[in-house]
């Protein structure tokens, strides 16, 4: 075992045993004659009993559904065969955010109860709130108008629109038909929204008119007009249906080739509006999301019904604490898996905040005061949001009252251990638990997580996801097909992995008819074990899920294998008031025979790039770390390279500089960026020419 110093305790549970997950571990106990001194002995119980451990947790969560099964899953049968769970369940996502599971108890979902509240940027004065009955109304007006609509069971229905209650009632009518939903968001450019729906061929898109972000109102009748062209080829498509951002002043879109507005669209149904589930299999599809694909078209990832709800249940009840008095505001576009996270809490009669726009508008203190007006419990955010919080010296403590917060959600990106620290002993109560997870869309939940029955300590994810089978790989080994994985001691850093099968594993890629993209994804690097593409190491004494970036920015310069993350800490911690952002990436060009590492430098304003600079962040890097993690160059960039969710991505930047020319994805928000670093290919003659 190598040894690691015990980081800093931040928070316990005063009370572990009266939270869900202390209420689910006495029934685990109960059930299986055993005792669990720890949430870590309760989770190897249950990757090494997999069959054992979800069977109870199917009999334990009030999923509704009909039918049973005979076995939970062939344990026989290879990870990388992605095994079927559950067979001969059948259940439908919608019903069960709609309705309660169990007989007797409604969850906190009565009619009357409040269920959605809608905030729009700079308004949250005038929030909007719908009802459970009102919230059931709509989605079966929606419901029978897509029915009348010709939307069947199997169908695929996208949006390209807001977090608003529009964009719920399409996925809870579409899903409560059987069919597929698809989302991206209104601030994807047309390339980024067509990559998408070419591939899965929607029966209809759900488009928003306008968008509000940043104080600015977007007219999206251009982009839509140009998606319906770019559909035109797509026989099973039937049109755009106009969702009005402002109701009482629906735009015009008699220009846009098979566009309809909403009430046009409703008016098929002739005033049906019955709720109606068709429950399918366990294993059927519901939704279709997307991989970052910050170069090439994304892939088509498809999560079934009932993987998505049983983890969901166990993830948002067990480990996170959601119930019917929560109210949860997670701030996401709906083209982030995070949207899905953020309703899906709807299942345990909580209460969501859907909040549309800019983070920081009017200023940077916009959600705080919104999660203290609205009394959210658990707040979602990530990483870039604390750093804004923290750099504005702002204590969100100070200046509202959070008393009601209870979970506070991170992620996105590697949280650094500076803003752990600034979050308990500077910015939010200290009886707040803070979150820091990672999975993402690829499992439509996590691999690292907190729990409530652990502690919270400086740096990564306090823990593992139940029943999900995480490793750390050596990732020296450049493995390949049929190549075995070897598995390294805690706390050496090396490759996430899962080494066996779970119920939230995508089933397919759309369009992979042979299942090679599916495989060459997850499982080409090592045999038979699911390869995440995070650089990770395991805490030997808290077991945390520490995370050094991802394992395809991996810096390698000499054979010593070190984290982005670890440099951006560095920057971060010590010159926040030059520097506002970097990126940091690997040169390896067919020609070298080493890597180097390349520091770019976005500068803030007032301050310059300098000889000085440069001198001081190498000092700064070589202290903190060592000689060996200094980069052999470092400049300055007009801009980072961001995803829409604003997670900087570093592989196409990496790709670039060691001379590839790449075709940047739709799902940048700022593709012009790239083209800055092409030059850094030659880097060498850069130099020169900069001397002479």
């Amino acid at each position: 075992m190598a040894e690691a110093p015990l980081p800093r305790k931040l928070w316990e549970h005063p009370d572990p045993e009266s939270t869900q997950m202390g209420q689910f571990r006495r029934e685990l106990e109960r059930s299986t004659g055993k005792k669990f001194n720890s949430f870590h002995e309760m989770y190897l119980y249950s990757i090494q009993q997999r069959t054992a451990f979800w069977d109870f947790c199917w009999k334990f969560f009030p999923i509704i559904h009909e039918g049973s099964y005979t076995r939970v899953v062939d344990e026989a049968a290879r990870m990388d065969s992605v095994p079927s769970w559950f067979a001969g369940v059948k259940l439908n996502f919608a019903e069960n955010l709609l309705f309660s599971g169990r007989a007797g108890n409604t969850t906190g979902k009565e009619d009357s109860k409040i269920a959605i509240t809608e905030v729009r940027e700079g308004d949250a004065q005038n929030a909007v709130h719908l009802t459970w009955s009102q919230l059931r109304q709509r989605t079966g007006a929606l419901a029978q108008a897509m029915k009348a609509n010709g939307v069947a069971r199997g169908d695929r229905v996208a949006v390209c629109s807001a977090n608003s209650i529009d964009t719920l009632v399409v996925l809870l009518a579409t899903t409560a038909l059987g069919g597929i939903f698809s989302s991206s968001s209104t601030d994807m450019g047309v390339k980024g929204v067509l990559d998408r729906l070419l591939q899965i061929k929607p029966r209809w898109l759900f488009m928003d008119d306008l968008a509000v972000y940043n104080g600015k109102t977007i007219d999206l009748r251009g982009k839509m007009k140009d998606i319906a062209q770019g559909m035109e080829s797509v026989v099973e498509f039937q049109g755009i249906v106009s969702l009005p951002r402002f109701p009482s002043e629906p735009a015009d879109v008699n220009g846009i080739p098979r566009g309809l507005t909403l009430s046009s669209f409703l008016a098929k149904a002739g005033g049906k509006d019955q709720l109606e589930f068709e429950r399918v299999d366990f294993r059927d599809p519901f939704l279709v999301v997307y991989s970052s694909g910050t170069t090439g078209q994304p892939k088509c990832i498809v999560h079934s019904v009932g993987g998505v709800l049983l983890n969901g249940f166990k993830e948002g009840g067990l480990h996170t604490e959601f119930g019917p008095e929560s109210v949860a505001l997670q701030y996401t576009t709906t083209g982030w898996i995070m949207y899905l996270s953020a309703i899906q809490t709807l299942v345990f009669g909580s209460r969501v905040v859907l909040y549309d726009g800019s983070p920081f508008i009017p200023d940077v203190t916009a959600l705080v005061k919104l999660a203290a007006q609205e009394r959210v419990t658990h707040l979602g955010i990530s990483p870039r949001w604390l750093h804004e919080l923290q750099r504005a010296e702002i204590s969100p403590r100070e200046i509202v009252d959070l008393s009601a917060l209870q979970v506070v959600t991170s992620t996105g990106m590697v949280l650094r251990d500076a803003l752990f620290e600034w979050f308990y002993d500077e910015g939010f109560p200290t009886h707040t638990r803070l979150n820091n997870i990672s999975g993402g869309t690829d499992i439509a939940g996590c691999f690292g997580i907190s729990n409530p029955l652990s502690p919270v300590y400086v740096g990564g994810c306090a823990g593992c996801s139940l029943g999900v089978p995480v490793e750390v790989y050596d990732s020296t080994i450049e493995g390949g097909e049929g190549i075995k994985g070897v598995a390294i001691e805690e706390g050496v850093p090396g490759e996430l992995v899962a080494t066996s099968a779970f119920p939230n594993m995508p089933t397919m890629f759309w369009g992979d008819t042979d299942g090679k993209k599916y495989f060459n994804a997850y499982f080409g690097r090592f045999d038979n074990v699911w390869t995440h593409g995070d650089f990770v190491a395991i805490h030997p004494i808290t077991k945390q899920l520490v995370f050094h970036g991802r394992a395809d920015g991996v810096l390698n310069p000499s054979g010593v294998r070190f984290g982005s993350a670890e440099i951006y800490r560095v920057i971060e911690g010590h010159f926040p008031q030059e520097i506002a952002d970097s990126i940091c990436v690997g040169q390896r060009r067919p020609s070298d025979t080493d890597e180097r590492v390349m520091l770019f430098l976005l500068i803030k304003p007032g301050a310059s790039f300098t000889a000085d600079l440069v001198s001081r962040v190498k000092s700064a890097i070589r202290k903190e770390l060592s000689a060996r993690h200094v980069p052999a160059f470092i400049f300055e960039t007009p801009e980072i390279p961001t995803t829409v969710n604003l997670k900087k991505v570093e592989l196409p930047v990496k790709q670039i500089v060691s001379g590839k020319r790449i075709q940047p994805s739709g799902t940048l928000l700022n593709p012009g960026s790239l083209e800055f670093y092409y030059r850094f290919a030659e880097v060498e003659k850069l130099i020169r020419e900069s001397k002479l």
